[in-house]
C-alpha cells in the first residue's frame, strides 16, 4: 500500500508539465536575445555607421565601432548580474510564479526600445534595450529553475530542472535561425526581428496564471498551510501528499529554531560556506567557460577562420547545444548531476583547447583567450571531484544537513535555542 501511495503521488501530471512548459517560455526569451545578435553583426554595425554619419557627418572609427558593438552584446550581461540580486527579494515577497509573471514588463518594454533604435537612428535605444532585456534575464534565470524545483517531485527535479536549459537552448537556435539573412536578418527586418520574443512572453501570461504556486513557497515563506496543500494536490494528481507535507512541515520548523547569522558568518561557517563556494565555482564554470564567447560571437570567428558558410555552422553550433542537453534529460537521473556536470566540463575545456588550436585570429590576445576559458574548466572540474556533493534523489531537507553536520558551532547554537512555534496554516 505504501509503494503504491508513493507511487501514485510520483506520477507526472498534465498540470505539473504545464506549468513547467508555461514557466520556461522565459527561457525561450532569454535565449532568443543571446542567440540574435550573431549573424546580423555587419548589418547592425552598418547602422551603427548610419547613424553616426548623421549626427556627426563622418564614418564611425574602427576602434568606436567595435568598442560599441562590444558594448551592445556584452551589456545584457551587465544587466542580469544587477536583477540577479534582486531575486530573492522579488521571489519571497510576491512568490515565484508571480514574480515571473511580473518581469516579462522588463522583457516587453526592452522589445519596444530596440525596435524603435532604427526608425528613431537613434544607437542609444538599441543598447538600453539590451541592458533593459539583461535585467530580464537575470531575473527569469533565477526565478523559474527555482520554481521548477519546488513544483517538481524530488525523483524527477533533475529531469524536469534540465527543461529550464533545454528551453534556452531552443531559444538560442530560434534567434540563430531568425537572424538569417534569408529570413530576418535584413538591414530592413532586424528591427523587427528583435520582436519576436513577445510570442513566448505573451503565452506565458496568458498561461502562467492557472498553474499552481510553489507549495514550499507557500509552506515556508507564507505559513499557508491550507492553501500549500491544495496546490500540492493539483500538482500531484491525489489528494495523498501527506509524505511531501511533513517534509515541508519539519523544514519550516527548521527554519523557525534556527539561529540569526550575520554577514560574516555567511561565509566563514563551514555549514554556509561551502555551499556558497560550490555556487560561485560552478556559476564561474558556465560563465567562464567560452560558450557565451561563441555563442555571441561564432560567425565572426568562424568566417576568420576561414570556414565557408559561416552563419549556418553558427546554426550547427546551435543544433549540438540541443542535442547535449537533451540528452542531460535522459541521464540526469541515472547518472547524477555531479558525474555530468564533470563530463560537461571537461569536455568544453578539451573543446576550448581545439578552438585556440584552430582559430587563427582574434584581437587583443588572439586564439589564446580560450586557454583562459579552459584553464577555468579545469580548475571547476577538479574542485567538482573534490568537494561538490551529489543531489540526485534528495530532498532540500537531505543536502542542507550534509552542509550543517560539517558545522558543529551552527549544530550547538541550534541545540541551545528553545524550540519555537511551528507556523500554522491561515
Amino acid at each position: 500500500m505504501k509503494e503504491q501511495t508513493l507511487k501514485t503521488q510520483n506520477e507526472v501530471t498534465w498540470t505539473l508539465i504545464c506549468s513547467v512548459f508555461s514557466s520556461v517560455l522565459g527561457s525561450v526569451q532569454v535565449g532568443f536575445h543571446t542567440g540574435n545578435i550573431n549573424s546580423p553583426q555587419m548589418i547592425i554595425e552598418a547602422f551603427f555607421n548610419v547613424t553616426w554619419m548623421l549626427r556627426y557627418g563622418e564614418r564611425m572609427s574602427p576602434h568606436m565601432l567595435t568598442l560599441l558593438w562590444s558594448l551592445t552584446v556584452s551589456i545584457l550581461a551587465l544587466g542580469a548580474t544587477i536583477s540577479s540580486f534582486f531575486v530573492a527579494m522579488l521571489a519571497n515577497h510576491f512568490g515565484r510564479r508571480k514574480s515571473i509573471l511580473m518581469i516579462n514588463l522588463f522583457s516587453l518594454f526592452a522589445v519596444v526600445l530596440m525596435s524603435a533604435s532604427k526608425m528613431a537612428n537613434y544607437i542609444e535605444l538599441l543598447i538600453v534595450g539590451r541592458f533593459v532585456m539583461g535585467l530580464f534575464c537575470g531575473l527569469a534565470m533565477t526565478l523559474i529553475p527555482l520554481y521548477i524545483q519546488e513544483v517538481a517531485p524530488t525523483h524527477l527535479r533533475g529531469a524536469f530542472s534540465t527543461m529550464n536549459q533545454l528551453s534556452y537552448a531552443m531559444g538560442i537556435f530560434i534567434g540563430q535561425v531568425v537572424s538569417l539573412e534569408s529570413v530576418l536578418g535584413t538591414d530592413k527586418w532586424w528591427p523587427f526581428m528583435l520582436t519576436m520574443s513577445i510570442v513566448p512572453a505573451i503565452l506565458q501570461m496568458l498561461t502562467l496564471p492557472f498553474c499552481p504556486e510553489s507549495p514550499r513557497y507557500l509552506f515556508i515563506n507564507c505559513q499557508r498551510e491550507q492553501e500549500g496543500v491544495q496546490e500540492l494536490q493539483r500538482l500531484r494528481g491525489t489528494p495523498d501528499v501527506w509524505g511531501e507535507v511533513g517534509e515541508m512541515k519539519e523544514e519550516a520548523a527548521q527554519l523557525l529554531d534556527a539561529p540569526e547569522v550575520t554577514l560574516c558568518q555567511l561565509f566563514t561557517l563551514p555549514s554556509y560556506k561551502r555551499p556558497i563556494v560550490i555556487t560561485f565555482v560552478i556559476n564561474c564554470s558556465t560563465q567562464l567557460s567560452g560558450f557565451n564567447a561563441l555563442i555571441n560571437y561564432s560567425t565572426k570567428i568562424f568566417l576568420g577562420a576561414g570556414v565557408p558558410h559561416a552563419q549556418l555552422t553558427t546554426l550547427g553550433v546551435g543544433i549540438v547545444n540541443i542535442l547535449s542537453i537533451i540528452m542531460s534529460v535522459l541521464l540526469v537521473e541515472k547518472t547524477g548531476r555531479r558525474t555530468l556536470l564533470l563530463i560537461g566540463q571537461l569536455t568544453m575545456a578539451f573543446c576550448n583547447i581545439l578552438l585556440v588550436i584552430s582559430v587563427a585570429t582574434m584581437d587583443l590576445i588572439g586564439p589564446y583567450v580560450f586557454l583562459i576559458f579552459a584553464s577555468v574548466l579545469l580548475g571547476a572540474a577538479l574542485y567538482t571531484w573534490f568537494q561538490v556533493p551529489e543531489t540526485k534523489g534528495r530532498t532540500f531537507k537531505d543536502v542542507a544537513a550534509e552542509f550543517h553536520q560539517a558545522d558543529p558551532i551552527l549544530m550547538n547554537n541550534t541545540n541551545k535555542l528553545e524550540p519555537r512555534q511551528a507556523p500554522r496554516g491561515h
